[in-house]
């Protein structure tokens, strides 16, 4: 039986809750989960591509999950999930504007490369509200976003704010 690889990416810029959460979720429904730290220099990032992809590992290694690894990728998401040998490219929704872009980007993945499906899944109620975009915003102007990410983000948010 061939194994089952779901990739998850993103920019994790910095990881949050919301993202553990999907990646807890994903997990049991694939042999083997790739978190897929996307390079991504059009978004600015405020961490490196290497602190991104270390900040993911720690959340991983704490979460305890065997089937999961890091990795950091740079080239088409969709390239990537073929290289990696995946089924699945796994995208969370926080809401129906997530929905509009990611609907969009599957299509185009789709037409790229037809034997890799997406698969959404919609944020816990406990974290549709995060993104890093706003945790970092948060976190520039001082405030508490120890709501949104675990003690090991807060303490490396701590350090790489200004």
């Amino acid at each position: 039986m061939a194994k089952r690889i779901g990739v998850y990416p993103g920019t994790f810029d910095p990881i949050t809750l919301g993202h553990i959460d999907i990646i807890q979720r994903a997990a049991p429904l694939v042999d083997h989960l790739i978190v897929a730290v996307a390079e991504n220099a059009g978004k600015n990032p405020l961490f490196s591509l290497k602190q991104r992809a270390e900040m993911a590992v720690s959340e991983v290694k704490a979460l305890g999950v065997t089937n999961v690894e890091v990795k950091p990728f740079s080239n088409l998401l969709i390239q990537f999930a073929k290289d990696e040998g995946a089924q699945v490219v796994i995208r969370g929704l926080r809401a129906v504007s997530d929905f509009e872009y990611e609907f969009q980007m599957a299509g185009t993945n789709r037409k790229l490369e037809p034997e890799v499906e997406a698969l959404f899944l919609m944020a816990s109620d406990s974290y549709q509200l995060i993104s890093s975009r706003f945790v970092k915003e948060i976190a520039r102007m001082g405030g508490d976003i120890s709501h949104f990410v675990s003690e090991r983000v807060l303490a490396v948010m701590g350090q790489g704010i200004s």
